[in-house]
């Protein structure tokens, strides 16, 4: 079971994938930042100071100054808001994979493709040939 266990560790796509979700995760707070720090303020500076993340319906009775402050008393909240800025969040991460892919499919076939064609260099007739001569040459002879 031990030696089962160390072979399934030592394939390359456990590897792989270990890699992947390390990177991942640093990739999505880089993107959580991107969205956040420097996207949203840009998209409120648009729409008139409007921050996606603090807007919520309250279903019930109050009325609350923030998200944070409805959530904590407990109230039923309707935050679409925070669901806008999944969505964006999500576009800008599909967006990045998208071109991540295509630049490296672009890499890819720049390095699988033949650099230049090399010319074809006569070297004469073939075996077959040769052989087809002398045979010729016999049944003349013959």
């Amino acid at each position: 079971m031990i030696s089962e266990f160390k072979d399934f560790i030592a394939k390359g796509n456990v590897m792989d994938m270990a890699v992947g979700i390390i990177i991942g995760a640093a990739f999505t707070a880089i993107v959580s930042s991107l969205v956040a720090d420097l996207i949203n303020p840009f998209i409120g500076l648009f729409t008139g100071g409007i921050d996606f993340s603090n807007m919520f319906v309250v279903l019930g009775e109050g009325d609350y100054a923030s998200l944070t402050a409805a959530q904590e008393a407990g109230a039923a909240v309707f935050a679409y808001g925070s669901f806008i800025n999944a969505v964006i969040n999500f576009l800008i991460v599909a967006f990045v994979v998208f071109m991540l892919v295509k630049m490296v499919n672009r890499i890819k076939s720049a390095a699988t493709a033949p650099d230049e064609v090399a010319p074809e260099v006569e070297t004469g007739p073939s075996e077959l040939d040769v052989l087809l001569e002398i045979r010729d040459a016999l049944a003349k002879q013959g």
